[in-house]
């Protein structure tokens, strides 16, 4: 009978002293902060093939095609381009200051700088729309009816094809960032994050940071070169 109370009482300890921040299938709060950032550089690592794959396409067909890329790069709005790039620099920021806050537990800082990181992404993908917009009037959607009155010929459609498919998938890992941020928001709203547990902000960083590194390269690629 005493060792069955004893049994019982180490138990019970162990789960009263368990950090409840912890998955129960993580040995310690450290276990799990390494686990979580290596699953993430991993999720980025098959991210970096995955575009990997539009950037090579992309170097081949302009090998093939460099008069009809540079003609067709003339229709793109490098105002815009240009002004949605300085805006997610911005927002990668606030997104930095957001982790920086989730680390030393500045609660009204953190929720400050998420919605920030929020209004940002949102305001790029806004003008990614009217972007959009503007290729559609233009007659410059891929396919049958695809207009182009300039130089270059019909070959330019293969820059609006990787154009339209780069900034598409661009804008939907956008999208799922925002989601996520949501998340993120309603979480710090709660007071979940302290300095002793503030991993999901600093892997929702890593992935916004790398959204936009990937549009730092489409930029000049699609808009400039």
């Amino acid at each position: 009978m005493s060792d069955h109370s004893t049994t019982v009482d180490h138990v019970h300890g162990h789960a009263h002293g368990h950090d409840p921040h912890v998955a129960h299938h993580f040995d310690n709060a450290q276990q799990q902060y390494e686990s979580g950032n290596l699953g993430m550089w991993l999720f980025l690592i098959t991210e970096v093939m995955f575009f990997g794959g539009m950037f090579g396409a992309y170097a081949v067909y302009r090998t093939w095609y460099p008069d009809a890329f540079e003609f067709a790069s003339t229709a793109t709005n490098i105002p815009l381009g240009a002004a949605n790039t300085v805006v997610l620099i911005i927002s990668s920021l606030t997104m930095a200051l957001a982790v920086q806050a989730s680390q030393l537990g500045q609660q009204k800082k953190l929720v400050t700088m998420i919605l920030l990181t929020m209004l940002f992404g949102s305001i790029f993908l806004g003008v990614k729309a009217f972007e959009y917009s503007e290729k559609y009037h233009h007659g410059h959607i891929p396919g049958p009816n695809f207009v182009w009155h300039g130089e270059g010929g019909r070959e330019v459609q293969i820059l609006f094809c990787l154009y339209f498919a780069m900034t598409g998938m661009h804008a939907v890992h956008m999208v799922v960032g925002l989601g996520i941020m949501t998340w993120l928001l309603i979480t710090a709203m709660k007071g979940k994050y302290s300095p002793e547990y503030y991993n999901p902000v600093e892997i929702t960083g890593l992935y916004w940071h790398f959204v936009d590194i990937v549009w730092i390269f489409l930029f000049p690629l699609l808009y400039l070169i």
